[in-house]
């Protein structure tokens, strides 16, 4: 039997729609896998009720069958179904690295992030790999249609996911079908800035750069209070925050000194929304990690 720890992500972050994504150092999924003759699926700890134990709907066995691979494999969910920070991702990314070290598939870390991602198409009806991609490999990835590009990055960061759910079906409904090329520009400037202060461990370019005026307003529209929570970690010193994935959470970029009220910030700003929320002091940690 392997253990794997998986890590949240945040994928977007703003400017770098479906493209960008970050591994968190916390929260976090566990899943152990064993050599079995055919694949069963358990699922324990944060909203395993509403997680499907049948292969054929959970992400993880899809990952089985692409790689042949069947086992009696449990998940104790660390991250919240519907939380915008990678939950399905995770438990896919866990179980692709986990299933390939335990039936000796010899692929590559770069190799699973594909594989992952059809345990994603399970949830999110498409193979999307911005947030499998930095589940897998950590730090700050660029997820293309011809591979992945991965940044060891050190940014602080808070993570503020409130009582709401917004599914990534419903999220991608919203999303506009096209943008003005102005608003192109901008964004690609913004995806470039960002880009660049990953690769500087700057968390003041980190923030410019997270800006998007195409599809963060849009989905802001589906979590009461965004917009005040926004307001209220800049106030606090966040450099930029945004949407993380499909949301509800709200992810803010800042500096070392300045997470402990960013954090408060945000929830004291949910809170008088009429919203319960819950933080976490994070910043871009590793990949997928295995135990005996």
């Amino acid at each position: 039997m392997l253990t794997v720890r998986a890590p949240a992500t945040s994928a977007n972050l703003g400017s770098g729609f479906d493209v960008f994504g970050v591994a968190l150092e916390r929260p976090a999924d566990v899943v152990r896998v064993e050599k079995a003759a055919e694949t069963t699926i358990t699922v324990t700890g944060a909203g395993s009720q509403y997680i499907p134990e049948d292969p054929r709907k959970n992400t993880v066995g899809a990952v089985a069958e692409a790689l042949e691979a069947p086992a009696h494999i449990r998940i104790d969910k660390g991250i919240r179904p519907a939380s915008g920070l990678g939950s399905s991702a995770a438990s896919a990314a866990a179980a692709a690295v986990g299933l390939n070290e335990l039936y000796d598939r010899g692929y590559t870390r770069e190799e699973l992030v594909p594989i992952a991602a059809e345990g994603e198409a399970v949830v999110s009806g498409a193979a999307h790999s911005d947030n499998v991609a930095p589940s897998i490999l950590g730090g700050f990835t660029i997820a293309r249609h011809d591979g992945v590009t991965s940044v060891d990055a050190d940014i602080p960061l808070v993570a503020c996911l409130p009582e709401i759910v917004v599914s990534t079906r419903d999220a991608r409904r919203v999303v506009p079908d096209g943008a003005r090329m102005e608003q192109v520009v901008e964004t690609v400037g913004n995806a470039a800035t960002l880009a660049v202060g990953m690769a500087r461990d700057d968390p003041d370019l980190v923030g410019r750069g997270m800006h998007d005026s195409v599809v963060t307003p849009a989905r802001a529209e589906l979590i009461d209070g965004y917009g005040n929570v926004h307001a209220s970690a800049v106030e606090a010193g966040a450099t930029g925050v945004t949407i993380s994935g499909a949301g509800p959470t709200v992810i803010a970029a800042c500096h070392e000194g300045d997470r402990g009220a960013v954090a408060s910030a945000m929830l004291d700003s949910f809170e008088r929304s009429g919203v319960e929320a819950r933080a976490f002091k994070t910043r871009i940690g590793r990949g997928a990690e295995m135990f005996d």
